[in-house]
């Protein structure tokens, strides 16, 4: 039962998080003028780049072991199809968002102007990770019946 706790803790407040990421911090970003704008992406970009990879992996160890407790059980399928799940946002954001959000803290020679469209692009990429991450989250409650 505290493992369930723990999990759905770890799964829901990270989703919230990037939910609140998509739905609200980037919505009132793009009303600023370019240069506040792509300040506050940069800082935004810095303190979750830093925090957020963390969250991730222990999110991921915690639906490991829910898979391998309940792996005797019917519901491992459903826990298997949400760790999959989990470990695919994981390497597609490895492969495609970190590499942008690490130009946002630092642009190089890129003008406000490319960095912003990149920043664009990270948020329709980062989307696509709030589904599947929700998709996890729901395979994983149904499984545990919450």
């Amino acid at each position: 039962m505290i493992l369930n706790i723990l999990t759905t803790l770890s799964l829901g407040l990270l989703i919230g998080t990037e939910l609140a990421v998509s739905a609200f911090i980037n919505p009132i970003l793009r009303r600023l003028d370019d240069r506040s704008r792509f300040a506050l992406i940069q800082s935004f970009a810095a303190r979750l780049g830093a925090t957020m990879p963390f969250w991730y992996v222990l999110s991921f160890v915690l639906l490991l072991f829910e898979t391998v407790l309940l792996r005797h059980t019917p519901e491992f399928s459903l826990l298997i199809a949400a760790s999959a799940l989990w470990a695919l946002v994981i390497v597609f954001t490895l492969l495609f968002l970190v590499p942008i959000n690490n130009r946002m803290i630092h642009p190089a020679s890129a003008t406000l102007e490319q960095s912003l469209r990149e920043h664009d692009r990270w948020d329709l990429l980062h989307r696509v990770r709030v589904l599947a991450l929700t998709a996890a989250m729901v395979a994983f409650l149904v499984a545990i019946r919450v």
